[in-house]
Order: C-alpha cells, then sequence, then structure tokens
C-alpha cells in the first residue's frame, strides 16, 4: 500500500507527519510525505522556528513525483493541518492528479480547525475552506468534536447529537467518518468515547480517560485509521484498532512523564496494541 500523507512536519517532538508516517511505516505502508510547513518543534512550546511553504511548493512536488510514474500505484491521500487555503487548494490538485491515476484511490481529510478549550488554531479562512471544499471532496474525515460541531452547526451534547451531525457530515459528501474524540453527557467522567460511522452504521469506543495533555495524537489516530479502514473496508474494525493503539500509545506516554508522545519508543502498540477495545454498535 502506498499512501501520499500531506501536512505539517517537525523537526523536533512528533506532530503532523511526524506523528503519521511512522505509525503507517509500522503497519507495513510505503508513505510519501509532502510536508506543509517545516517548524522545529509543534506550537504548543510557545516559540518556534520554521516556515509555512507555499501551495506552489507542494505543486511542485507533486510535479516530481508524477514525473516518476507512480501516481497509478498510489492507494491513498492523507492530508491534515494546511496551514494557509493556497496550500488547501494544492492539496485538492494532489487528489485530483492521484484519482486520475488511480479512480480507486481514497482520500483522508484530517479536517484541523481548532479543539474543545482552545477554540479555533487554524488561519482565517481554513474553516471555511474546510467545510466548503476539502470535506465534500474527502471519502473519509477525522474531526474532533469542537470540530464536528463546527462543521455541522449541530451542538453535540448526547451521543444521539453526535449521530446526528456525523451523518450530516455523511451527507456532505465524506461516506466515513471517524470522531477521534467525543464526551457527551453519557459519558462517563473518567472515560472518552469515540465514534465511527460508515454504510454500515455507527459505533462507538471507550476507553479510560487518560490526564495527559500532549500533541500529535490526533494526526496519528486519523493515520492509523485510515490504513486500518482501507485495509478492512469497516469503520467499526478500524475505530477498534486505531483507538486501542493510541490508548496505548497515550498510556505509555503518561507512565514516562513525556511530553512528547512516545511514537519510537511505543511503536509495538501501532501492530500490536496491549488493549484490544470493542466497538459497539449506536
Amino acid at each position: 500500500m502506498n499512501i501520499l500523507s500531506i501536512q505539517s512536519h517537525v523537526a523536533f517532538g512528533h506532530v503532523g507527519n511526524a506523528s503519521a508516517v511512522f505509525p503507517m511505516q509500522r503497519l507495513g505502508v510505503e508513505v510519501w510525505p509532502i510536508h506543509t510547513v517545516q517548524f522545529s518543534n509543534h506550537t504548543g512550546y510557545g516559540d518556534w522556528k520554521g516556515r509555512v511553504f507555499e501551495g506552489g511548493m507542494i505543486d511542485e512536488v507533486m510535479e516530481g513525483i508524477a514525473e516518476r510514474g507512480v501516481l497509478p500505484g498510489c492507494d491513498g491521500v492523507l492530508s491534515g493541518y494546511m496551514g494557509s487555503a493556497d496550500i488547501g487548494h494544492a492539496i485538492l490538485s494532489a487528489v485530483e492528479r492521484v484519482r486520475a491515476a488511480n479512480p480507486d484511490a481514497l482520500y483522508c481529510c484530517d479536517p484541523v480547525i481548532g479543539d474543545v478549550g482552545r477554540g479555533i488554531f487554524v488561519r482565517p479562512g481554513i474553516p471555511e475552506f474546510m467545510r466548503e471544499q476539502a470535506v465534500p471532496a474527502a471519502d473519509i474525515v477525522t474531526p474532533n468534536q469542537f470540530e464536528l460541531e463546527l462543521l455541522t452547526d449541530i451542538e453535540v451534547k448526547t451521543i444521539a447529537d453526535a449521530h446526528r451531525a456525523v451523518e450530516t457530515l455523511r451527507d456532505a459528501g465524506p461516506k466515513v467518518v471517524l470522531v477521534t474524540s467525543l464526551v457527551t453527557e453519557e459519558t462517563p467522567a473518567d472515560a472518552i468515547d469515540l465514534m465511527a460511522a460508515d454504510a454500515k452504521g455507527a459505533f462507538r469506543v471507550r476507553t479510560p480517560k487518560i490526564d495527559i495533555s500532549v500533541n500529535g495524537a490526533g494526526d496519528a489516530i486519523a493515520a492509523l485509521f485510515f490504513v486500518h479502514y482501507m485495509r478492512e473496508g469497516s469503520a467499526a474494525a478500524a475505530l477498534s484498532k486505531a483507538s486501542s493503539s493510541i490508548y496505548g500509545l497515550l498510556k505509555r506516554t503518561k507512565e514516562a512523564g513525556s511530553r512528547e508522545i512516545l511514537t519510537v519508543a511505543a511503536q509495538d502498540e501501532f501492530v500490536t496494541p496491549s488493549q484490544l477495545f470493542t466497538p459497539q454498535a449506536i
């Protein structure tokens, strides 16, 4: 399997491609990464060095890949943090090129916009671009709860609300949705829910809540879910495997007291999760 991954990158730590590429490689996937930004570290540290690339650079790298004659062998495109609408247009252009070469290729869009407690943290124009162009073009989307509400204009307080919001998102274009973090009135205080839906139904996984604040877990679970869905053809199976891996990764990161997720040290969790969570139909 070959996946083109277009998102941010950091030299130190694990967010964006620095969080998504290695887990996919551990699952036996050939990954072709294109970076939308190159930073020294993630922005959660408060300061960083580096720059956001222009859309033209994405186009240029894509042209070079196309010249190798390998696009017919690209099975999917994964995108994350875009940096600017200009980069977003370049990403969608890349998706079009891949689909033209391989009509069976899938596009998974992680619609990075913001998060609960932080609000919107992307540049102006990105939320609108996600809603109006990126999400409708995607086969799979992986929003968190904040992004799900923003993209659908539905406040999610209950599982029923979440189900309605997910179906609204599916009606907009993508046929598969993963909600990477979900807290409703039904969620126990010591737990966190994840939800996925496709044509076969909607499913929930509930894991123990881990009191940890790290960056990059959303990038990793989107990548893992994408790979497992492409192999299994099932949102329920992909949800089970991806959520189990991320739980193990975060649990080991918490135990180590690390500020960065242990992408390398806990890599066995990507292949053989230490605890497997079973999805429930909702």
